[in-house]
């Protein structure tokens, strides 16, 4: 009988720290301690904490050890699992306090989460089927082709306000049904996996963690506009995503699952995957359709639109994957319960990938309305270094920087948007005051020029030029008449450009000009960075009053452009400096300054 449960996260994040490793090491001291037939281990997906990995959880104990290495596993095993003595030197330490272990439910990272789309992650073995099942996997899709008619589920997903968690928050329910309306001989149901934001991870966890509930939710979307065929578009970089993928799949059909006559219903519907090559832009629903049909991946003009004419030219509905991952538990638990979560116009919840200068980094599901305090200061833990929170940029290269007077701003659609930002598909970054804003917003755009298909010159061309114009910013080349043509292009772009990618191309650009415009000006007017960072507008100069002469700085210059006699105060020839910082990371008296 299985008296414990050693939970491994088998994420990406805790894979790259050597998690593998770790599990190995497990079933080893385990089966060498005689333990194998009371002790199970266990591979899940992501926790949430990416920061403190390899993590491992103890059941039924609950125990959260941290930043476990091959070598502490003897010890647990011998400990914990044998002698039932927690080794708390390995406890994620929030966890301990006064010699009291909380459960990891109490601690400042979950205690103001509500996990609705992550609600197996960490939890359950993504490759075992019957884990899923256990859980209560399926059940919704039982019900819908034992109990409900196709308007049935579509009227039940409309009533819980759920929205689409990849960008525009377009109403599901309604998606659904416009494609229901429109008749035809084929129908297709696809799902965009093709996460391409800089630092998102929300998708892949849960691809990662329950692969089935995304399975089971396209099936029920299928019988709820008629589609007998599914395409879930998966970025190639995703590997333990797609692996965890056609394992599913496979089981689902070996249950009878997916296939023909699913439930004995009558109903037909199976899946397949497509690799995306990961192109940005094929995270637009056109794009992606496009793509999958063998082609460059380019967005068409709309209308008509996907519910009416998608993936070859036949009605289509597109949700990403977090969507997907809420269908099922509405299902089952009803549409009040869902929409009793969130606000008026955003229900339920999001999921963030938080990173940046934060010190809890990590997968967040947090209620709609949550304000970004709450997200910054509880959940993340504040900023590291007694730094200032400056920032935080949602949406991605499609979003835009809220600033620290818009902290307590509360997370959904409506209110995101009004600020000039957007929820996209949940990237969180945060930024401190060593953050120079103007370079985020020439990093973003970097990234949108790279990522742009061509197809339509606002977009092609305008993006290039607005990046060209923060760059000659940024090497302090600039104007105060280049921050009025800016505001100008960037409106052209947005009203002009043929699809999403473009169109919100210059939110970062807009958000940063409307509430950092000062950083800007030192730029152009005093040429400096305020916070030190355009190499171009630096100077790294030395106090005379405490360089003591010990010549380090000189002897780790690359470039020669530091002199100076021994225990005499050096000097920084500016014309050769390349402005590496070498110097001031080796100076020990705190004699050198960027300025």
């Amino acid at each position: 009988m299985i008296r414990s449960h050693v939970l491994v996260c088998g994420g990406t994040g805790c894979t790259s720290s050597g998690s593998d490793k770790i599990l190995k090491a497990f079933e080893e001291e385990i089966q060498a301690a005689g333990l194998a037939e009371e002790v199970k281990v266990v591979r899940t997906g992501c926790f949430g904490l990416c920061a403190l990995g390899p993590v491992v959880i103890v059941y039924p104990e609950g125990s959260f050890y941290s930043m476990v290495k091959p070598e502490d596993v003897e010890e647990i095993v011998t400990e914990h699992l044998l002698k039932g003595r927690i080794v708390k030197r390995l406890l994620y330490k929030e966890t301990v306090a006064d010699d009291q272990i909380s459960s990891l439910a109490e601690t400042n990272f979950y205690k103001k989460q509500h996990r609705v789309a992550l609600h197996n992650c960490g939890v359950i073995n993504p490759e075992v089927i019957d884990e899923y099942i256990a859980t209560g996997g399926y059940e919704a899709l039982g019900k819908v082709l034992t109990e409900m008619q196709p308007i049935d589920v579509i009227n039940e997903i409309k009533a819980s306000g759920l929205r689409g968690r990849g960008g525009g928050g377009f109403s599901t329910g309604l998606k659904w049904q416009l494609a229901y309306q429109n008749d035809a001989d084929q129908k297709y149901v696809c799902c965009n996996a093709d996460e391409g934001d800089p630092g998102a991870f929300m998708d892949r966890s849960i691809l990662e963690g329950d692969p089935h509930a995304v399975i089971e939710a396209m099936a029920i979307a299928g019988y709820a506009i008629g589609a007998t065929q599914g395409y879930i578009y998966v970025r190639a970089e995703y590997p333990i995503a797609i692996k965890r993928l056609e394992i599913a799949i496979g089981q689902a059909r070996e249950y009878g699952l997916l296939g023909k006559n699913i439930f004995d219903s009558g109903f037909d519907f199976d899946l397949d995957l497509r690799l995306g090559a990961g192109a940005f832009v094929c995270g637009e629903e056109t794009a992606l359709m496009t793509s999958i049909e063998g082609k460059r991946g380019e967005p068409r003009p709309r209308p008509p639109y996907p519910a009416k004419e998608g993936l070859f030219g036949k009605p289509t509905i597109l949700n990403n994957v977090e969507t997907y991952a809420n269908i099922p538990q509405i299902i089952v638990k009803g549409a009040d319960w869902f929409a009793s979560m969130g606000t008026e116009k955003s229900k339920g919840t999001k999921v963030f990938a938080l990173g940046g200068k934060i010190h809890n980094t990590g997968l967040v599901e947090i209620p709609m309305g949550t304000t970004l305090r709450e997200i910054v200061e509880e959940i993340g833990g504040g900023v590291p270094g007694g730094k200032k929170f400056k920032a935080a940029q949602t949406g991605g290269p499609s979003g835009g920087c809220i600033p620290a007077s818009l902290i307590d701003t509360p997370i959904d659609y409506d209110s995101l948007i009004s600020i000039g930002s957007m929820m996209g598909s949940g990237g969180l970054i945060v930024m401190d005051e060593d953050n120079c804003m103007v370079d985020i917003a020439k990093f973003f755009l970097e990234f949108t020029v790279d990522e742009s298909c061509g197809k339509c010159t606002p977009c092609r061309v305008g993006t290039k030029r607005l990046y060209e114009m923060l760059d000659k910013i940024t090497k302090g080349q600039g104007t105060l008449e280049d921050l009025d043509k800016m505001e100008q292009l960037c409106l052209y772009i947005k009203s002009n450009s043929l699809c999403g990618l473009g169109q919100t191309a210059p939110n970062p650009v807009l958000s940063t000009l409307r509430y950092f415009r000062d950083e800007y000006v030192a730029h152009v007017v005093d040429k400096t960075c305020p916070a030190g960072v355009c190499k171009s507008l630096l100077k790294y100069v030395i106090d005379a009053d405490k360089c003591k002469g010990c010549t380090i700085c000189a002897k780790n210059c690359p470039a020669g452009a530091i002199s100076g006699e021994l225990r005499a105060a050096h000097t920084i020839d500016q014309d050769k400096c390349i402005k590496c910082g070498v110097c001031q990371t080796k100076c020990k008296f705190g004699a050198i300054s960027k300025k």
